[in-house]
């Protein structure tokens, strides 16, 4: 089954159910996937950022953006214009591919990995998550990378509140830290 349909078919029903919501319009969906990573040493070197966007169009399965600098800051030697990093922006069925991967693949390959802190949820339905490493992603290989880059990864859901994120995600199968009390 895919994980689209997956969610149509299981989680999308009990959230319904847990949540109380009168309407299936109203359970909480994702939208979108955002990757981003920042390359400071671009400012210097050129080539690195095509690394990146290679490395990012690979992990993702789509084109990844150059982003440019919005603005000046003379302490890290960026001019506004300057190309300082990358990012894909992943909707439909390559949003739920990317998610699949990411929770079956990616987060049982970190070491002495407990959980994801919950404390990513940003109160408006967003979901941060930091990665360290590219290379847990399967399609990396090791020995083709030139340097150990970290990725942000963004969830953007419907979701009203903190509590409704972290239910939806908890279904979907994000394996959340136990909170200690």
């Amino acid at each position: 089954m895919l994980f689209k349909e997956y969610y149509q078919k299981e989680v999308a029903p009990v959230l319904k159910k847990d949540l109380k919501l009168e309407n299936m319009f109203e359970v909480p969906k994702m939208k979108k996937v955002v990757i981003n990573v920042g390359v400071g040493e671009a400012a210097t070197d050129k080539k690195v950022l095509d690394r990146v966007v290679e490395d990012l169009s690979i992990i993702s399965g789509q084109k990844a953006v150059i982003t440019k600098a919005r603005k000046s800051v003379s302490a890290f030697k960026i001019r506004k214009g300057l190309p300082i990093g990358a990012k894909v922006t992943l909707r439909g069925d390559r949003m739920y591919f990317f998610i699949e991967k990411l929770i079956k693949i990616v987060l049982p390959r970190i070491r002495d990995f407990r959980g994801i802190s919950p404390r990513g949820a940003d109160g408006r339905g967003n979901f941060n998550l930091g990665m360290t490493d590219q290379t847990l992603f399967p399609e990396i290989e090791y020995d083709k990378i030139d340097r150990i880059r970290g990725l942000q990864i963004t969830i953007v859901t419907s979701a009203k509140n903190n509590s409704d994120l972290i239910a939806l995600l908890t279904l979907l199968g994000f394996p959340f830290e136990e909170v200690k009390t």
